[in-house]
């Protein structure tokens, strides 16, 4: 037992209980053992639990505030990065596109965003608010201004939840509620009485319980079949930053050991590792190392940081006056304080001491014996309910059965992370003049930037409603609208998610009644995953493969583009039957039969047993096949030509191909494959130099975009300011001041990453 106090004297504690390495260094004459089993792991005796006066008591003990106020600060100092980030400020204008003709898809339909000027307004409410938070000052105005507008940008669009921005919001929430400014604050330096005042239990109960629920919820969540067989996630074992564990185990292997298993054994203990003394510094280490991975797999903002900033909350409340204390002196004026004896606060509940050593309560010898206020009571009250409630949210769908669809729930309260992967294949979108009759189709996403609506009945109900008001405005009368979605979750079959057949706009939709027209997935095909492996293994790297399942008395009707030769369905279950629209001929297919379909056009394809039919299409862009094998003449040829070994000359169509290197040499040439091939090779070239680019100039470059990111939303805040204070300038002076606003570093273009990948794998065709 000696040992395990030395470690956690060292290191960490798991409650409020302070306990300085003096202390523990202490002979034991001087400091008997006397606490119970329990409270040495714990942090808290039986007796503590027996009594509601007791409960009360334990829940507001009096705790060192320097933990908390280290989180507060990074906390806001996240947050205030965040919202230059994901919240947006850097491209709100787009996000919300003021005056345009926009589908929105807040929670509530009354909800909607304000004029584009007062908006930025919000923004610089909830920024000032973050720094507050950061820096303890006017500590609760400062958390009411940052969660009453973030959650307002947070249910004003349903398209951009998720699990970490929910986070966000709670803690924002739970520090309103706590003394978060009595450690390195402003306001301590502005009221001496709340400097380095002591913080009730509570406050970390809530904090911890909470982390605690992320993890552990999460990892519950992935004892689901799809993760627990690695179907969710596969596609990340072939990350660089798996490379390490390939070099013994197989691709295969990664992903089931390392990507699914480890990231379900890391959720589901991660909370309890982090909690005692003795396994805190292994959580601390492997917690870490997956949030730094997160960071790099993700674009998940800020929320590796701010679960990093999370992990010490688990660690002894005054760990960082232990920490700072090693700092130089001439520093101590601008680090928090490294004094052992914080002062008490009314928000504590003071017990009478009896006893020595460490049987001793934590207040200090100025406090005094305190009774249960109202306050302490609404404390514990507020800490029980709470915790309560964050476990029953996940498993609430129950009750909000609308927006249930293959998965439950909205995403984003549920702590389901990543156990999801949806691809989609086919999307098609019909309306239909209420008046004419007249059909026609519609761009997928048209009226909307976001893409979260294909998956989401509530969404998919405020978008036909969208789409229904919008399109009078262009001579179409009473429009119904119709959804054919065509979804694969976790690599199963691509399959429909919604009826196609049923008209959105006087579709019935209820929070609290099932989807109607939502399909069910077929779950009964899920086994077919891994016959799906044993195909594609089977096929050469030119051949492209696509697995559908429909339901009985429904019918696909595709189209087959001009590059995509050889195009072939092959029936695998059930019984369907292929009408070639030009030809006019049916052809009915049982399973393991095949039909080839013609290129450049329609067909449709009816499943006509009374169980759903299985079938797959494959097929080969020959066009793309043959784009590569003239590029890899070409690359013969230019190789020849530059070791000296071609004899011909060259005709002047391929001429460009000796000058390669040169900027222009793709502008010269005549021939558009020679100029293709050569686009391909400079933008290769641009690539693998960012990719075996050095530590510095990766963050240099890293530095620079985001400084002309954040710079961007600043500008356009300023900007909206002015407008506020004294109105619009003349258009032509505010040009003038978006084009400095969207001013881009040197030979930068907008989304470069994703323009070279696309060049790379042909996307100019």
């Amino acid at each position: 037992m000696e040992t395990r106090d030395a470690v956690a004297g060292a290191i960490v504690g798991s409650d409020g209980e302070e306990q300085t390495a003096k202390k523990v260094a202490a002979p034991k004459k001087d400091n008997p053992q006397t606490k119970t089993r329990m409270e040495q792991i714990f942090g808290f005796k039986k007796e503590d639990l027996t009594s509601w006066h007791s409960l009360v008591a334990l829940l507001n003990r009096p705790t060192d505030p320097a933990s908390l106020g280290i989180f507060r600060f990074l906390f806001g100092l996240l947050m205030a990065i965040d919202v230059t980030q994901e919240r947006g400020l850097s491209h709100l204008d787009y996000k919300f596109l003021d005056g345009a003709p926009v589908c929105r898809f807040p929670l509530i339909n009354f909800l909607q965003p304000l004029p584009m000027d007062w908006m930025y307004l919000v923004y610089v409410v909830m920024f000032l608010g973050s720094l507050g938070i950061m820096l303890g000052c006017f500590y609760r105005l400062s958390c009411l201004m940052f969660i009453s507008t973030y959650w307002y940008i947070f249910f004003l669009d349903k398209t951009t939840w998720n699990n970490h921005s929910y986070l966000y919001g709670l803690i924002g929430f739970q520090l309103i509620l706590m003394d978060g400014n009595r450690y390195w604050s402003v306001d301590g330096l502005r009221r001496p009485a709340k400097r380095n005042a002591q913080v009730p239990l509570w406050n970390y109960t809530v904090l911890r319980t909470q982390i605690f629920i992320v993890y552990f919820i999460a990892g519950v969540k992935k004892l689901d079949a799809d993760w627990v067989e690695g179907y969710s996630m596969s596609y990340l074992a072939h990350h660089w930053l798996f490379d390490p564990f390939k070099v013994i185990l197989p691709v295969e292997l990664v992903n089931i050991l390392v990507v699914h298993g480890g990231g379900l054994f890391l959720d589901l203990t991660a909370g309890y590792l982090l909690f005692f003394d003795a396994t805190r510094p292994y959580a601390f280490f492997f917690v870490s190392y997956f949030h730094c991975m997160n960071s790099q797999l993700f674009s998940i903002g800020m929320f590796s940081y701010t679960m990093l900033a999370t992990s010490p909350l688990f660690c002894y409340p005054d760990w960082p006056r232990r920490f700072f204390a090693y700092f130089p002196a001439f520093l101590r004026p601008v680090l928090p304080f490294t004094s052992t004896n914080p002062q008490p606060s009314t928000s504590c509940v003071y017990a009478e001491t009896h006893g020595t050593g460490t049987e001793r309560q934590e207040s200090p010898p100025a406090a005094k014996p305190s009774k249960l206020r109202l306050k302490h009571k609404l404390g514990a009250i507020f800490t029980i309910l709470y915790i309560i409630e964050q476990f029953f949210m996940p498993y609430s769908h129950f009750i909000t059965k609308g927006y249930n669809n293959w998965t439950n729930g909205l995403y984003g309260y549920s702590w389901d992370m990543m156990v999801h992967a949806r691809s989609h294949q086919h999307v098609k979108i019909t309306y239909k003049d209420g008046k004419t009759g007249d059909i026609g189709y519609l761009n997928p996403g048209v009226f909307t930037q976001s893409r979260r609506w294909k998956d989401h009945g509530d969404m998919l109900k405020q978008y036909a409603t969208c789409l229904n008001q919008l399109l009078p405005r262009y001579n179409i009368s009473d429009p119904e609208i119709y959804f054919d979605i065509w979804v694969s979750i976790n690599e199963r079959f691509q399959q429909r998610i919604f009826d196609p057949r049923v008209d959105i706009v006087k579709a019935d939709w209820s929070p609290f009644r099932p989807n109607a027209w939502l399909m069910p997935l077929l779950v009964d095909l899920s086994p077919w995953r891994t016959k799906f492996q044993e195909i594609e293994d089977s096929l050469d790297n030119q051949t492209e493969i696509v697995f559908i399942a429909d339901f009985p008395g429904l019918h696909l009707e595709n189209f087959v583009s001009e590059d995509l030769g050889n195009t072939s369905i092959h029936v695998l279950q059930g019984q369907v039957k292929v009408e070639v629209v030009d030809e006019k001929k049916n052809h009915t297919l049982q399973a393991g039969e095949q039909i080839q379909v013609p290129a450049g056009a329609y067909h449709k394809v009816y499943t006509v047993s009374e169980d759903p039919s299985c079938y797959m299409y494959i097929y080969v862009n020959t066009t793309e096949a043959g784009l590569l094998q003239n590029f890899t003449k070409l690359s013969e040829l230019q190789e020849r030509v530059r070791n000296g070994t071609e004899t011909e000359p060259l005709p002047p169509e391929l001429l460009p191909l000796m000058a390669a290197d040169d900027e222009g040499a793709e502008v010269n040439a005549t021939d558009p494959i020679v100029r293709l091939f050569l686009k391909r090779q400079r933008r290769m070239k641009e690539v693998k130099k960012r990719r075996e680019a050095g530590m510095l100039e990766r963050l240099d470059r890293f530095a620079v975009k985001k400084y002309y990111t954040i710079r961007r939303g600043f500008v356009m805040t300023a900007i909206a300011m002015r407008n506020l204070a004294v109105g619009l300038p003349p258009l032509e002076q505010l040009t003038r001041e978006v084009a400095f606003a969207n001013m881009k570093e040197p030979e930068a273009e907008t989304n470069q990453d994703e323009r070279l990948k696309d060049e790379v794998g042909h996307g100019e065709l």
